[in-house]
């Protein structure tokens, strides 16, 4: 057989199997013009990486790969463990990600999936709550450094009032949105020390779909081995 027929056949062959990349993220870098983006997910504690795309004189990227639900993606410069990360809540279709190099994650402009609008939601809520968290713990170790102990217990137990509060707030919204893959992902990521009451009341409410998607299987599991010890 003559050697480019059988290679056009390999590679007709090669095509036919991959998978199709159900889901796309582009976007531009802004300041980025050689190196190396990835896109990422979560696996086994470490990052495992979906597709990767060589960048050379060109801020602009598109990445891509098939999802079989809703889950969080990372999209990287590094393969290092402790790399920066802009992380996003990624479904079938298109997530455009605008940012730049000397701030990728916190100048990051993600438009994207409803999962990805409703996490930013909550975000931008419970935000208030840390900030609050963040002022009390400051004012607490003025507090301690001056003597004043009182005052410093008075301001400890406002911020475990708050912390409550927090926790009430991401049950709350997780119920309200017990359809969607952020409400067991919330409770799994955001109040997992909270008393397994919180998270109990959350997974009782999911509907089967979100109970047997990814975050799903993994909030019940995780109030199962709570529950054990």
């Amino acid at each position: 057989m003559n050697i480019r027929i059988y290679f056009l056949i390999v590679l007709f062959i090669t095509s036919c199997t991959q998978t199709p990349k159900n889901s796309t993220v582009k976007g531009n870098i802004k300041g980025f013009q050689k190196g190396t983006l990835y896109l990422q997910k979560v696996n086994d504690g470490g990052f495992t990486t979906l597709d990767s795309l060589p960048m050379n004189s060109t801020t602009d990227f598109e990445l891509g790969y098939n999802l079989e639900e809703a889950e969080m993606l990372f999209l990287s410069i590094s393969k290092d463990m402790d790399a920066e990360r802009i992380s996003f809540f990624a479904d079938k279709g298109v997530t455009t990600i605008h940012t730049t190099l000397k701030r990728f994650k916190y100048d990051a402009q993600i438009e994207g999936s409803i999962q990805q609008e409703l996490l930013e939601s909550y975000y931008k809520n419970i935000g208030r709550f840390k900030d609050q968290r963040l002022e009390l713990i400051e004012a607490q170790l003025n507090a301690q450094k001056e003597g004043k102990q009182d005052q410093a217990d008075s301001l400890l137990a406002v911020m475990e009032n708050i912390t409550k509060r927090s926790y009430l707030y991401t049950v709350n919204f997780a119920i309200n949105n017990k359809d969607s893959e952020v409400a067991p992902f919330v409770a799994v990521s955001e109040i997992y020390d909270a008393n397994v009451k919180y998270l109990d009341t959350i997974n009782k409410v999911l509907p089967p779909k979100i109970a047997n998607s990814k975050y799903g299987i993994i909030l019940e599991a995780y109030i199962k081995s709570v529950k054990s010890e």
